[in-house]
């Protein structure tokens, strides 16, 4: 304590930060020395390994050697209006984050006017072609063109090129979501608000949606899928806009389903603990396999603060249940997700 104390004078005093600047500066210095200790903290501001924010919202992830990359919406403040980005952090761990730039700087691609939309971007690796397809929901300022956007790129890192956009099957796309199954088979989850949840598989080159393999008639967005032992999870949040709603899942054993009906991941009141899905992640280690909740606590008045809230779910049988929110250790290499104690 006595360092700390000499610290915050000496940065008061070169600085003249007030005792609140200091306090910040001692909370990503925190955060950060728990990175190292391979702890994750849910809803916490979560520094990339330059200690500035990760912005990548509405993400999703994929594993690509032994080296992990978390694609999502660049929301930091002062970005060109004109343009909209999708930021790439990597990481070996899941825990530390090395920003490796904005893969995609796209202006207005098909005049869709002031304010249109690029949104929960995902990427997705294709070992034939060897190319990096992203694909998004793209829309204008009224969400009336509700289409997915490609983009492709021969690295992970990119850059990416936009390509096309169209709506899958003829359908009405928006929220979009990412799953790749035990056999590598790749599919898009979107909503289509006149007909329901959407599972579809995408085409070999992954350049274009093949077929619907399930529609679930509930009016959900935020979608995210596992299969684990022998269950396929689905989960999506209710249509409230930026406000957190009680997320559902339901379980079948085909992709084509039947599915169940829906249930509460959590207590209804605490509206998934603030948080919208956006991905289930499957870590099978050389001990266990881990399932994390990743979900977006969003803040639409200041979206660069935007949280993540990460969590080991439980999971098997056909139930799921997603803890209340407490800061875990991650071991990829064991597969291990340990829940922290409490402090005294």
């Amino acid at each position: 304590m006595i360092k700390i104390e000499k610290l915050a004078g000496y940065m008061r005093e070169k600085y003249r930060f007030g005792w609140m600047g200091c306090i910040c500066i001692f909370s990503v210095c925190f955060q950060v020395q728990a990175q190292k200790a391979g702890i994750i903290h849910p809803g916490a501001a979560w520094p990339d390994q330059k200690g500035n924010p990760i912005q990548a919202h509405g993400g999703g992830i994929i594993k690509i050697g032994k080296n992990y990359y978390w694609y999502g919406e660049e929301r930091r403040q002062g970005l060109d209006s004109n343009y909209r980005y999708v930021s790439c952090y990597s990481s070996a761990d899941l825990v530390n984050w090395k920003f490796e730039g904005d893969v995609l700087q796209l202006s207005d691609p098909e005049n869709l006017g002031r304010h249109w939309v690029l949104e929960r971007p995902k990427v997705f690796y294709n070992r034939q072609t060897k190319k990096y397809v992203m694909y998004f929901h793209l829309d204008d300022a009224r969400y009336k063109l509700a289409r997915v956007g490609i983009a492709v790129s021969n690295t992970a890192t990119g850059n990416f090129k936009y390509v096309k956009s169209f709506r899958p099957l003829g359908h009405e796309s928006r929220d979009i979501g990412q799953f790749i199954d035990d056999d590598g088979a790749a599919y898009l989850v979107f909503e289509d608000r006149p007909n329901g949840f959407h599972i579809a598989k995408l085409s070999a080159d992954y350049m274009d949606v093949e077929r619907d393999m399930s529609l679930i008639p509930q009016h959900m967005e935020g979608g995210a899928i596992v299969h684990y032992k022998g269950l396929y999870y689905a989960i999506g949040s209710a249509l409230t806009g930026w406000n957190p709603n009680p997320n559902k899942y339901a379980i079948a054993k085909k992709l084509e389903g039947p599915w169940s009906p829906f249930e509460d991941i959590a207590p209804p009141a605490v509206k998934t603990y603030g948080a919208q899905s956006t991905m289930l992640l499957k870590i099978t280690g050389s001990k266990t396999t881990t399932v994390l909740f990743m979900g977006d606590q969003w803040k639409p008045k200041a979206q660069w603060d935007s949280r993540y809230l990460w969590m080991p779910l439980e999971i098997g049988n056909g139930k799921l249940w997603l803890p209340e929110p407490r800061s875990f250790s991650l071991n990829v290499k064991t597969g291990e997700a340990v829940l922290q104690k409490d402090r005294e």
